[in-house]
């Protein structure tokens, strides 16, 4: 069997707005999984959360690149902002195949508290033939492997990150606070948050 030709890690979430702790476990997981790159996908429409709070994707995307562009293994798509309507885990990994070759193997690198829900994902049956899951969790969240769906139990692995103790709901709170969230962003997306007036 033929070994795989580029090894990438496709990073989704909403980035609303990208801290601190997505760079860390980005970084952390590259290195620990031997990865080429690691691709961060920000949401058009994510379909488990609600609107409420949630900046422009258009925010979102630039907070992304800005936070990302001194790393050289690191890459934003704006596949799920482009697509109409809600973005899908399926659909957006299998652009990506289609985009990298069928020699790609791709790692889904998302929290773990998602992935205790993946049951609930739309169009989850070929999945776990499309792609592995690495389930990043903040110190003391226990994800029992056993009690995500049984699809994904050898497929999916389980990450503990630090620096995710930060978290984005933290961050927008402390800006409705007129609170320092200095340090727990990328000082230019810091920046940004303040020049466009988001999260007030």
């Amino acid at each position: 069997m033929s070994k795989p030709s580029f090894k990438l890690g496709i990073m989704g979430g909403t980035f609303n707005p990208i801290h601190q702790g997505h760079l860390v476990a980005a970084e952390f997981i590259w290195d620990k999984f031997k990865l080429e790159e690691v691709l961060f996908v920000p949401s058009g429409k994510p379909p488990h959360k609600g609107n409420n709070e949630i900046a422009s994707p258009e925010n979102r995307w630039m907070m992304t690149v800005l936070a990302t562009a001194s790393n050289e293994h690191f890459s934003v798509s704006s596949i799920e902002i482009e697509r109409r309507g809600e973005s899908y885990t399926r659909d957006t990994v299998l652009q990506l195949r289609q985009m990298y070759g069928e020699g790609t193997e791709c790692f889904f690198i998302t929290g773990a508290d998602a992935i205790a829900e993946i049951s609930t994902w739309h169009k989850t049956e070929d999945l776990p033939h499309l792609a592995k899951f690495i389930a990043v969790s903040r110190p003391g969240y226990k994800l029992d492997i056993k009690k995500i769906d049984p699809r994904f139990q050898k497929c999916t692995y389980l990450v503990e990150v630090p620096a995710l103790a930060i978290s984005s709901t933290q961050i927008r709170e402390r800006i409705k606070k007129e609170q320092t969230i200095k340090y727990l962003v990328p000082e230019v997306v810091e920046k940004y948050i303040y020049k466009n007036n988001l999260y007030r």
